[in-house]
């Protein structure tokens, strides 16, 4: 990277100006770009509206060289891409008036456009650029002054790194960039990555056990949760955690209102059954997010996140729409403050699973960028927690580092391994499939218990409500287990047979393998996975993405004798 080149658009006093290199009428840059970091402050000379900034770099691509495009949020397709493939977007009819907001409310949609051209790609808070086993990795060390974008152009040979800056309204200096520059081998960038940005090693080791969702969804109860609880016996000395989802609270929001037909005796009741088992007790919360229906928008309909009209914003299209409490309003940050020390002092819940977070920031506000406002949200969650454990789910990565113990890395799985038929419409890259997600656990594999737990979703061995094949469990299992350390099953476990069982405790045990390298073949058919197991030995894991078949019966020993 060389011949650096600053650009920064900005308003001030009704009149729009530009900022190319250090200084210009209204406001100057002061900034450094050495080989291994570029840090860039602002310094305005009166009030002013930032609009874009960026920094243009060129950059001599190789013969070889991958790009990681890292995806905006937990959810996020990301992956390699050579010169040759190109990054895929949504559908373009989902960027139009009509969509747009649907398709924006869990994406980048609002503030990244598609890139159009083989060779193009964008990448979200880090990314590298890979030739064999040598990485040249760039890494925003804070996302608190608005989002990172890498963009690489093997085109052109450029690499742009961009800041989503939308909303934010300065008058005195203003530390915009802080960017880390590594080249070393993938172990080597990512521990100094995380050193140089100060954030300690996760303090578990690992999860393993069960969560509610992907067998019942919402249509839970205490009899059903019991009756899974009771059947995980089996299994006891090798796990440690079970989790309820979605569906014991009467609506999204009300958190303190279980449903009393569902949960006659309360969620305490549940933790302490969990506990009576030897298992941490987990449960699910969206903690910004109230359902349209709930008790708590009726009567607090002012505490909500709204737009430039005065209109509620829309946080989440699922439980008929939701809209999103303000960190911003007191009120609301008691009220979260509030639920949270129930579940977790009163019911004695160990951990909490918080999801659709990417809520918080969907649109800037209060003078501050996207960015600021999902770092200072989790900033609030932790504050809230305490020591307690927090799983993140649709967040933004960079803003999650150094506030959740484990975090998802992967979009949901689903019930059927290539996912529902809207997958194929492309009205977003967090659409639902096993494919998707193991492609990410796989690609995000190096922040596993460097930064966090990854969280690869779960897998499966039941035999009802689910259409996967045996060796496509096996494959998300496998997955699992090599690039995950939050490893959940979602079944009633009276289903399994004894090499289920077997099964299941291989897969929540340590890590059967590390992955050496990992790339797509045969024209984005397949993935190659170099593994090495505890004794040094090199195996080869390959299979179709499309499809889940490979040779994952072989490589994991599991149902080898069927």
């Amino acid at each position: 990277m060389h011949n650096p080149q600053f650009i920064c658009n900005y308003r001030a006093a009704g009149k729009n100006y530009t900022l190319t290199g250090k200084t210009s009428e209204l406001l100057d840059a002061d900034y450094v770009v050495d080989n291994d970091k570029i840090k860039l402050t602002l310094k305005p000379k009166t009030l002013i509206e930032l609009l874009d900034a960026k920094f243009i770099f060129d950059h001599d691509f190789k013969e070889g060289d991958k790009f990681f495009a890292n995806g905006y949020q937990s959810w996020s397709t990301s992956r390699e891409y050579t010169e040759n493939d190109k990054q895929p977007g949504i559908i373009p009819v989902a960027r139009t008036n009509s969509l747009k907001k649907l398709a924006g409310i869990s994406a980048d949609v609002w503030f990244v456009d598609d890139e159009t051209k083989t060779g193009v790609f964008h990448s979200h808070c880090y990314t590298y650029v890979k030739n064999n086993e040598k990485y040249m990795f760039l890494g925003s060390l804070s996302e608190k002054q608005g989002y990172t974008v890498f963009r690489g152009d093997f085109n052109s040979n450029i690499i742009e790194i961009s800041k989503d800056v939308e909303g934010v309204i300065i008058s005195t200096d203003y530390p915009l960039y802080d960017i880390a520059v590594l080249s070393g081998s993938e172990n080597d960038v990512f521990d100094e990555y995380f050193k140089l940005m100060g954030v300690k090693k996760p303090k578990l080791s690992h999860l393993s056990g069960y969560t509610s969702w992907y067998n019942y969804f919402q249509n839970i109860n205490a009899s059903i949760i019991l009756r899974d609880l009771d059947a995980m016996d089996k299994v006891r000395e090798n796990a440690n955690i079970f989790q309820i989802d979605d569906g014991y609270e009467t609506f999204v929001g009300d958190w303190l209102d279980p449903n009393p037909g569902k949960f006659p005796d309360g969620m305490k009741f549940i933790a302490d059954k969990i506990h009576d088992k030897g298992y941490m007790a987990g449960i699910w919360l969206a903690p910004f997010n109230v359902q349209i229906k709930s008790r708590t928008y009726r009567e607090h309909p002012d505490w909500v996140i709204k737009d430039s009209k005065g209109k509620p914003v829309l946080g989440c299209a699922g439980w008929g729409g939701a809209y999103t409490l303000d960190i911003y309003n007191d009120e609301a940050r008691a009220y979260i403050k509030n639920f949270f020390n129930v579940i977790l002092n009163d019911w004695g819940y160990d951990m909490v699973k918080l999801d659709f977070l990417y809520s918080q920031c969907q649109i800037p506000r209060n003078g501050k960028s996207r960015g600021t406002i999902m770092c200072e949200a989790m900033e609030f969650l932790r504050e809230c927690c305490g020591d307690k454990i927090i799983l993140g789910c649709g967040v933004p990565l960079g803003a999650a580092f150094g506030y959740v113990d484990a975090c998802r890395i992967s979009c949901d799985v689903d019930l059927k391994y290539t996912g529902k038929y809207y997958n194929k419409l492309k009205l977003n890259n967090e659409i639902p499939s096993a494919q998707m997600a193991i492609n990410n656990s796989i690609f995000r594999r190096q922040l596993n218990k460097r930064v966090f737990l990854n969280d690869p979703d779960v897998f499966f061995f039941r035999y009802s409500n689910l259409k996967f094949s045996i060796e496509q469990k096996i494959l998300l299992g496998l997955i699992n287990n090599i690039c995950g350390d939050v490893l959940f099953v979602s079944d009633n476990m009276e289903e399994y047979t004894d090499a289920d069982f077997e099964a299941v405790r291989k897969i929540f045990g340590d890590s059967m393998y590390t992955v050496i390298d990992a790339n797509y073949i045969e024209n984005n058919k397949k993935l190659l996975l170099k593994l090495k197991n505890k004794d040094g030995k090199i195996r080869m894991l390959w299979f179709n993405i499309a499809n889940g078949y490979g040779n994952q019966t072989y490589v994991s020993g599991i149902f080898a004798k069927r």
